[in-house]
Formats: structure tokens, C-alpha cells, sequence
């Protein structure tokens, strides 16, 4: 029989999925006419039942915090423990990751830190020493792809650094964000990764724009529809979307949602609002569902464990989720299914 390498078949002895992999001996083969192989698949997903999106540091009333909270995405409830950080501290959403393992960057302690720590996604328990960033960040932020951690966003400089997240080890320079911006929200496809708004100061609303892979300074990418800061950032592979954050004009924690196409450029279009207006929180999402987690409004003293949902595909109002295991505020979350994975 004449097979044609690269077909497929269902073995019903086995009853597994199979493929054909042809060619001459050398290449996997014991004899010239090829041989039918398993197809194997892997997902986290299967080990986490869903996406799972993981919540750390961040700021009590009085206190920096340590925790580490994670859900499922997919569902609606409150978080459970996972673990622990080595140092307490927040980060304002500075946290990355590819589809095993995430990061948690910098932060404040409250003096400014450049500690990376990293956890593994499916399994639960405390965080382990990474690497150094190239200087103490607070006000930053990190978004990835599959391989890369992206680290920007500080008052007082505008340099971008890159982590290879299968690896430990310190960062590396990357390029420049073109403006200056402290805490800008964030979001990332499998090729781009998007910096929106900030503080520069003042408060912005420019978005910019790498390509995750090269190395390089950020471009314009268009404008969100508020001028704003301390925001969140999530996406899946195909749209960016950034809520609440605190308004210049007047002064106010705003509860505005706002969406782009990250393949494309131009400005946002919005699209909803949040439960609760509220700044200083983190978000990550699944390929179809986006969350929001944490952060405080108006009130300084006042912190928030609210967990709001959104479909990214669609447009409308953020849905209750669930609560955190405490409140605070300046948390670093990831997931093991956000855009940048695809």
C-alpha cells in the first residue's frame, strides 16, 4: 500500500489518533516504507482543569503583602491560596508568563526592588528566586509571549528589558518606550505587546507598541479614549482590553472599559465598564474570557478583593466573578491562557 507521509488514521486496537511519518531510515524509521505514530497533544489546561490566573503581592491597609491567590478562569467563584512570595511587596500588575510557569517583577517593599521570583502554574505553593532586573522598578509593568517577558513603565526612565521565562537569570535591555509612562495598563498577542496610557507625568493617553520577538523601541500605536493611569491591561490573541485607572480631568478613579485590535493600529473604542470604578489592580485573561482583580477607588485607605469578568469578544458591563482572599491593592496577576500564548 502507498501511503502519503504526513496522513492520518484512527487505530481501532489502540484507539488513539495516528500519523504516518515516512521517509528513509535515519529519520525515525526502522525501513524505508515509514511508520504510523501516535499523535500527542498538550495542553495546561488539563492540568489546571481551564485557564488558571494567578494574583500575588500587592498592598493592605498598613502592610505589603506576600500572597498569592489563583482561580479558574473559566468559572465564577472566590480564589484560593496558592502560595506565597519571598518578599512581600507591590507590583502594579508586573507580572508575566508563558503557558507553565509566571513571573512576578520589582516592585516596591517599600523600597524600590529588582527582584524577579517565578512560580509554576499548575502546581500550587511558594515562590522561587529568578533574577535580578537591570534596576529597582516600581510603577512597571510586564506583559509576554509563549518565550519572552516584556518589563516597562517607571517615572523616571524609559527603558524596556526582556526575560527569557523558560530560563532563570537576570534581564536583558530590550529598547526604549519612545514616551516615558509609569504604570501603563498592558496586553500582548503572540507577536505584539501593547503599553496603554501612564503616567509620564502627567497622565497619558498614547498607546505603544513593540514586536515581542525583536529588539527595539516602542512605536505609536494610537490613543486610549481616556486620558488615564494605574490601569489594567488583558487580552487574548486577537483584542487588548484596558479598564478603570485614574482620570487627570477632573481627578477621578474611572470604571471606563476600552478595547483595541492588536493586529491592526488606530485608537480604542469603548467597550463597558467595570463593577466598581477602581485603580492600582491587575488583569489576565483566557483566550475567550478576560478578568480584573483587586486595586482601590477614590478613598486611599479603602482596598478592594472584587474579581470582575468580561467576553472578550463581545462588548458590554463587567460580571461579579468572585473575591480574592484579602484586599488590597498594586497586585501582579497571569494566566497560563492570555494572548500572548495564542
Amino acid at each position: 500500500m502507498s501511503i502519503t507521509p504526513g496522513a492520518i488514521r484512527f487505530n481501532t486496537d489502540s484507539m488513539k489518533l495516528e500519523y504516518y511519518r515516512g521517509g528513509p531510515v535515519g529519520f525515525g524509521t526502522t525501513t524505508t516504507t515509514g511508520k504510523w505514530v501516535n499523535l500527542t497533544t498538550y495542553s495546561p489546561y488539563i492540568q489546571t482543569g481551564g485557564a488558571r490566573g494567578v494574583s500575588g503581592g500587592g498592598f493592605e491597609p498598613g502592610t505589603f503583602t506576600n500572597t498569592i491567590d489563583y482561580i479558574t478562569i473559566s468559572t465564577t467563584g472566590d480564589a484560593q491560596d496558592f502560595g506565597d512570595l519571598i518578599t512581600a511587596r507591590e507590583m502594579d500588575d508586573s507580572g508575566c508568563s508563558s503557558s507553565t510557569r509566571g513571573l512576578f517583577c520589582g516592585g516596591n517593599t517599600p523600597s524600590n526592588t529588582n527582584i524577579i521570583e517565578y512560580v509554576t502554574i499548575s502546581s500550587t505553593g511558594n515562590a522561587i528566586d529568578f533574577g535580578d532586573l537591570q534596576g529597582q522598578r516600581i510603577n512597571s509593568t510586564a506583559l509576554s509571549s509563549s518565550t519572552r517577558g516584556i518589563i516597562a513603565g517607571y517615572s523616571s526612565n524609559n527603558t524596556i528589558e526582556y526575560v527569557t521565562i523558560a530560563s532563570t537569570g537576570d534581564a536583558i535591555d530590550f529598547g526604549d518606550l519612545y514616551q516615558i509612562s509609569a504604570t501603563p495598563g498592558v496586553c500582548s498577542s503572540t507577536t505584539r505587546g501593547l503599553f496603554g496610557g501612564g503616567s509620564t507625568p502627567p497622565a497619558t493617553n498614547i498607546i505603544q507598541f513593540i514586536t515581542i520577538s525583536t529588539l527595539g523601541n516602542s512605536a505609536d500605536f494610537g490613543d486610549l479614549t481616556l486620558i488615564v493611569s494605574v490601569s489594567a491591561g488583558l487580552s487574548n490573541s486577537i483584542r487588548g482590553i484596558f479598564g478603570g485607572g485614574i482620570t487627570t480631568t477632573p481627578s477621578t478613579t474611572t470604571n471606563v472599559i476600552s478595547y483595541v485590535t492588536i493586529s491592526t493600529l488606530g485608537n480604542a473604542q469603548d467597550f463597558g465598564d467595570l463593577t466598581v470604578a477602581r485603580r492600582e489592580f491587575s488583569g489576565t485573561s483566557s483566550p475567550t474570557r478576560g478578568v480584573f482583580l483587586s486595586g482601590y477607588q477614590d478613598d486611599t485607605t479603602t482596598r478592594r478583593n472584587e474579581i470582575d469578568y468580561i467576553q472578550i469578544m463581545s462588548l458590554g458591563n463587567a460580571i461579579d466573578f468572585g473575591n480574592l482572599t484579602s484586599s488590597r491593592s498594586g497586585s501582579a496577576s497571569f494566566s497560563n491562557g492570555h494572548g500572548g500564548l495564542g
